[in-house]
């Protein structure tokens, strides 16, 4: 025989896990610290300016238009 399921309590347990599985998207996003934070942009800009300096040529400027 097939197992029933009460549909109520199965909509109410996705929509919390829903739920949890946003609140653990959220706290992988948010939830760091300010010198967290502050070490993953500086090593952003230092990528960024590493980047730049090898360039071999400049970038175009909006000027030569």
């Amino acid at each position: 025989m097939a197992e029933i399921v009460n549909l109520r309590q199965a909509r109410k347990r996705k929509a919390r896990e829903d739920r949890e599985r946003v609140a653990a998207g959220n706290r992988a996003l948010h939830g760091r610290s300010k010198a967290e934070r502050e070490r993953d942009r500086k090593a952003d800009e230092k990528a960024v300016s590493f980047l730049d300096g090898h360039r071999r040529s400049p970038p175009p400027s909006s000027d030569d238009a």
